[in-house]
């Protein structure tokens, strides 16, 4: 990729919009889940925002960190979970290729889980991803917009840090 990405840094209350909007959403489906997932890092804190808007407990799986291993476990506790008809609500801040929706959907499916107790919200849903998120606050087309979405917790990276993180997927830039 040539050049630099466009950052576009998210308003606190874009994010806040983002969040209600989730919670609307969830507020108004006959589908009520029994637990919110957090997914770090992303998915953390629009987790906890709309945990607190809910009053629906959030549980959290570190996916960002790359230590092999390290969510298994947590994965495996999750598959139990929606086997025995908890419904699980995974949180994450934006569903743009769709690989960590897939991945930690095949996870909990691998360890035995209902996939039909397991959903998706994110703040952000690009129409090409290759996963489903069920919810979305917001959706594009990575076909037509070429963003780097920088959240407002990630504002507080060096401009240089956020740059290098997109030119890391310049299939989504270019």
């Amino acid at each position: 990729m040539t050049g630099e990405p466009e950052l576009f840094y998210i308003p606190y209350e874009q994010f806040l919009d983002g969040v209600e909007a989730l919670a609307q959403r969830l507020d108004t489906d006959h589908w009520k889940p029994d637990f919110l997932v957090g997914i770090g890092r992303g998915g953390l804190v629009p987790a906890a925002y709309l945990s607190h808007r809910t009053g629906i407990a959030m549980l959290s799986v570190d996916h960002s960190s790359g230590e092999p291993g390290f969510a298994d476990e947590l994965l495996v506790k999750l598959a139990a979970k929606s086997k025995d008809g908890r419904r699980i609500l995974i949180v994450d801040d934006i569903n743009d290729s769709g690989t960590t929706i897939d991945h930690l959907r095949a996870k909990i499916e691998a360890h035995g889980g209902a996939a039909d107790e397991v959903r998706v919200a994110v703040l952000i849903n690009n129409v090409r991803s290759k996963a489903n998120a069920e919810y979305a606050a917001e959706t594009i087309d990575r076909e037509t917009d070429k963003r780097w979405f920088v959240f407002p917790w990630e504002a507080v990276a060096p401009r240089e840090t956020l740059t290098e993180e997109a030119q890391e997927v310049p299939e989504r830039l270019a």
